[in-house]
């Protein structure tokens, strides 16, 4: 379960923000996941609960996850088409020089603090 990981590096990443800009606490946290980055959300947030309440200046916090698109491009026919939906062959011209665009990421969108 590599959600667990992320969260802690999370934290500590929230950790040091928060110390560096002399926060006392976070009140949100928004999340940007991409949808084939193979984070399971439901894990994430429960990992996200257990480990927040170690860290004072999150322990109040919440976390809000948004999804990413993933996006393939095709080196052939110079188009963009949705992942999920028709895989690394392009659905335009059926050719597999495609790459992977956006979607496996995980970005800090935004945080509320006080």
């Amino acid at each position: 379960m590599h959600e667990m990981g992320i969260v802690i590096h999370l934290a500590k990443t929230l950790d040091q923000t928060a110390e560096e800009e002399k926060l006392k606490a976070i009140g949100k946290v928004v999340l940007q996941v991409g949808e084939v980055s193979g984070i399971m959300t439901d894990l994430f947030t429960d990992a996200w609960d257990y480990f927040k309440v170690r860290h004072p200046v999150l322990k109040d916090s919440e976390l809000v996850l948004e999804t990413i698109p993933a996006v393939t491009y095709c080196d052939s026919c110079k188009s963009t088409y949705e992942t999920v939906k028709y895989g690394k062959e392009c659905p335009h011209c059926h050719s597999g020089e495609t790459w992977l665009i956006q979607g496996n990421e995980c970005v800090i969108k935004e945080i509320e603090a006080e």
